[in-house]
């Protein structure tokens, strides 16, 4: 979860850094910063949610998971701009309510 929120934060501060200094913005903005980034969140979420299942069990958190982390796969096909970054933040949220309800489910609470 702390990665997907890392991943949010870094997003929104690209957009603000490139509206405010074009400098900043042409470096965090980089395609290779994103495409890395979000494959390295891709690569972790995947690990954490498959540890979810081998230890309680359920699908459930693992599914909304996968939807998220499929999202951000497609972002990643998608050119820079446009729709792009709304599909990443979209993955991102998704993969994020997937992990806390794996945490429900760590706890019996799901």
């Amino acid at each position: 979860m702390g990665l997907s929120g890392l991943c949010v934060v870094h997003c929104v501060a690209t957009a603000v850094l490139v509206g405010l200094l074009a400098s900043a913005g042409g470096f965090l903005g980089s395609p290779i910063i994103h495409e890395t980034g979000l494959t390295i969140a891709m690569i972790i979420g995947t690990i954490a949610l498959g540890r979810g299942v081998m230890e309680h069990g359920l699908m459930l958190p693992s599914a909304v998971g996968a939807l998220g982390l499929g999202i951000m796969a497609g972002a990643l096909s998608l050119p820079e701009g446009g729709h792009e970054p709304v599909y990443t933040v979209l993955g991102v949220c998704i993969l994020a309510l997937g992990h806390r309800l794996n945490v429900l489910a760590g706890r019996g609470r799901l």
